[in-house]
């Protein structure tokens, strides 16, 4: 990398940190660190929200999609339009302006409202153990980019650099600082991506002619993808919508109800077809180069699909370029990881510890962020796959919350126990499942027999309270 394209990078970091310390100044109290003082608009929220929900994980995620099945990888992102879509006109309505009346923080506020405060507690750990998750995941990516256009810098040391970075804006700036940086994060993104990257990488594999005689034909296809591929996919995605904490916050921090609704079809539309099809397309570009042997020291054996992506891009982009795109896929990472560390320790001093209204709980917030963000950088030393680490965490929230949630929202007489129950046992079912290794049935994810354990346990014990209700 030539030092234009290095000092064009240093320049976006350190006004990444500049945003951090301006609203360090601008933050009186938690409901400005986690809710942005509910005044938000609808542009913001939207753009918000695709950062944080696409961001670098799906970024460079999508890439190794690309590389490895063509097209078909972009039903991944489709699954994250209908859930934007499905949650803006089930979910909003029902919590946003109960949000701005009680003054809710944090999801599980929601849910103690609804059951009582041991669900809201389970909620809380559930959360944040699986936003600790997420957040290593966004630093790993960031580390595979780095290192693979640093010459010289290894996984590790970059792992290091991306983790400083992340926490120390994330910490100082509270949710304002991520929202404004997530807007102009997506828009530097965007416009990397397409004014630069594609173009570039396009003419520098040899265009169409190249794509279409060196791929298979199915990696121009929508349908080289598995039945039970596409179900996973939309079992841990769709309701990641319903239970994120980095949404809810963002649902509270809109200015009104409309305006977040607002926000979740603009978002709905950028990650579909938008981001889906330009991530998997630059994974394609990224295989063409390697099988024509333009990726000097790459082929087959050593080059992780994940890689593939950044490899390219640090290859065909001329000098200015790269650090111009290189800048906007950083812009991806830190817009996801600075709102998944936003989110659990949001959890942890709103739901767990409960020290929100404390005369030190601003203070005690960035403590928090700070510790979560230290444990999360040390989990991303021990892991190496971007994707799967994102998907395990979906599946854990989504198993142990998914139907809590709905029973929150469509049950006339929801039940505190069967919630609280069924939390347990679908959080920690997908978790044994996870972990076990064990080859499950038809191919399918750990989180679907999660959230079936999940919906059986809260079945059986609404309905034995009811009946014990009616013998009374």
């Amino acid at each position: 990398m030539g030092w234009i394209d290095l000092s064009i990078f240093c320049v976006y970091l350190l006004a990444m940190l500049g945003v951090g310390v301006y609203f360090l100044r601008k933050n009186k109290n938690t409901d400005d660190y986690f809710v942005g003082g509910r005044k938000l608009s609808s542009v913001h929220i939207g753009l918000s929200v695709v950062a944080t929900d696409v961001g670098g994980g799906f970024s460079i995620g999508l890439g190794g999609l690309g590389f490895t099945m063509g097209l078909s990888g972009s039903w991944l992102l489709f699954t994250g339009l209908l859930g934007a879509w499905l949650s803006g006109v089930f979910l909003i309505p029902k919590v946003s302006g109960l949000a701005r009346r009680k003054g809710f923080l944090s999801f599980p506020q929601f849910l103690e409202f609804v059951f009582d405060k041991k669900v809201a507690l389970i909620a809380g750990l559930i959360s944040a153990i699986g936003y600790l998750g997420f957040t290593s995941s966004q630093i790993l990516a960031g580390a595979k980019l780095a290192s693979s256009t640093f010459d010289g810098l290894t996984i590790e040391n970059a792992l290091l650099i991306m983790g400083t970075i992340a926490i120390v804006y994330t910490v100082l700036g509270g949710l304002k600082a991520v929202i404004y940086t997530d807007t102009i994060q997506w828009i530097i993104l965007m416009a990397g991506l397409l004014f630069v990257g594609l173009p570039f990488a396009y003419t520098s594999i040899g265009g169409y002619e190249a794509i279409s005689s060196t791929l298979p034909a199915e990696f121009l296809s929508l349908t080289n993808v598995s039945w039970q591929q596409i179900i996973n996919w939309m079992f841990t995605i769709i309701p990641i919508w319903f239970i994120g904490m980095t949404l809810y916050q963002r649902i509270y921090a809109a200015k009104n109800t409309q305006a977040a609704q607002r926000g979740w079809f603009i978002a709905g539309l950028f990650e579909y077809p938008l981001m889906a099809f330009i991530g998997v397309i630059l994974g394609m570009f990224a295989r063409v180069a390697m099988e024509n042997q333009l990726l000097p020291g790459y082929n087959a054996a050593n080059l992780d699909a994940e890689m593939g992506l950044p490899v390219l891009l640090k290859t065909v982009l001329p000098v200015g370029f790269l650090g111009i795109v290189l800048s906007a896929y950083f812009s991806a990472i830190m817009s996801t990881a600075d709102s998944c560390l936003m989110a659990a320790s949001g959890n942890l001093l709103t739901d767990v510890f409960r020290l929100h209204n404390g005369k030190r709980s601003l203070l005690l917030s960035q403590l928090l962020t700070f510790i979560i963000g230290s444990i999360a950088l040390l989990l991303a030393l021990k892991m190496t796959s971007v994707l799967e680490l994102m998907l395990h965490s979906y599946s854990f929230m989504v198993s142990g919350m998914i139907i809590p949630v709905m029973a929150a929202l469509f049950s006339k007489s929801p039940n505190k126990l069967a919630a609280l129950l069924s939390m347990l046992t679908g959080g920690s079912l997908t978790l044994f499942l996870i972990l076990s290794g064990f080859k499950l049935p038809l191919g399918l994810d750990a989180n679907i027999f999660g959230i079936a354990g999940s919906l059986l346990v809260y079945l059986i014990v609404a309905s034995v309270k009811k009946e014990k209700a009616l013998t009374v």
